[in-house]
């Protein structure tokens, strides 16, 4: 259903008035009119992460450090828990030792390289002694950049030890702790991204009551500053759950709730007509409410059922009047 920005709305314990309500006139007397009302329905909803992102490790080994806990915030690209290879120490220390006898190989072949040429211009190596010094001379050369790309691997893995956080958010959940061997690809921690949603679960039986745009309103005060929340529902997932419809809403600053903090949503699920009254038309005695009626020139007094009470914002209380009323009475104080 959708409300025209005229439209007075009046929270009643369930029901949601969307039409205005006429006022009585100088006389006191009120033409009683039916008006539009949508009942509202109570459900639970969770606030949720629209995206919950897992911080993985990119290499198996064992956790040196961790350094963020449930609860934390991180920034993108933190670095939230080292991973280290005693192996990749090993072979780091290994491919030292070879880059040391190689730049020592080099340095000597460049030097016998210089001794050959000099030799070759005094005519006393040929050309293919000298060829075969240069030869070894870039051989040397080679093997050496090789030894330094392969230790550039090794350190790059050991950089790759550092687990990063993918994206800027909260901490849910860390399932490592240091000194625990994990394997490429484990997950480390899972950050929920600061885009919470309110996650409806409805009863399948209102699934073609919901609509995109629907506006829904945080029953309670879940926080404790008194501030009503109203959200708007953005999607409503095609797919029934046992028995629920799933439907996102999106409800301004949400960011201190818990991630997976149940609350209490009111949802329009039913429209019909009601009859509304200030409750300063009706006298109780004995136990019945009555109001008074104008009849021609003078009034009667007639019993009423009584419903909810209706609270109007920014007017006074009304309550709901199930039975005893029609349409173009007219009622007057008593």
């Amino acid at each position: 259903m959708r409300f025209s920005a005229k439209s007075l709305w009046i929270v009643l314990a369930g029901l949601v008035l969307a039409e205005p309500v006429l006022a009585a006139d100088e006389a006191g007397v009120l033409v009683v009119t039916p008006v539009e009302v949508v009942d509202e329905k109570a459900v639970f909803a969770t606030i949720e992460s629209v995206n919950v992102s897992a911080a993985r490790s990119r290499l198996a080994g064992t956790v040196a450090s961790v350094s963020v806990r449930e609860g934390d915030s991180v920034a993108r690209g933190q670095v939230i828990a080292s991973i280290g290879d005693e192996k990749i120490a090993l072979q780091m220390r290994s491919l030292d030792a070879q880059i040391a006898g190689l730049e020592a190989a080099l340095h000597q072949a460049q030097t016998d390289l210089s001794l050959a040429e000099a030799l070759f211009a005094g005519g006393t190596i040929t050309r293919v002694r000298l060829d075969e010094v240069r030869t070894a001379a870039t051989v040397a050369n080679n093997s050496l950049r090789a030894r330094t790309d392969e230790r550039g691997v090794m350190a790059q893995q050991l950089v790759e030890g550092n687990v990063l956080a993918p994206a800027a958010g909260r901490v849910l959940r860390v399932p490592v702790r240091a000194g625990a061997v994990v394997m490429a690809g484990e997950e480390v921690a899972a950050i929920a991204q600061q885009d919470f949603v309110l996650r409806l679960r409805i009863p399948e039986r209102h699934a073609h009551s919901l609509h995109v745009g629907d506006v829904v309103r945080i029953a309670g005060d879940a926080r404790g500053d008194g501030a009503v929340r109203r959200g708007t529902i953005r999607l409503i997932y095609p797919q029934i759950e046992g028995g629920q419809v799933v439907a996102d809403a999106i409800v301004a600053d949400l960011g201190d709730y818990f991630v997976g903090e149940r609350v209490r949503v009111l949802i329009d699920v039913q429209e019909r007509t009601a009859f509304l009254i200030p409750p300063s038309y009706v006298v109780t005695r004995y136990g019945i409410d009555h109001v008074r009626l104008q009849r021609g020139t003078g009034t009667v007094e007639v019993p009423i059922q009584r419903g909810r009470p209706a609270r109007v914002e920014g007017e006074t209380e009304r309550i709901e009047v199930l039975s005893g009323l029609r349409s173009g009475d007219r009622l007057v104080l008593p």
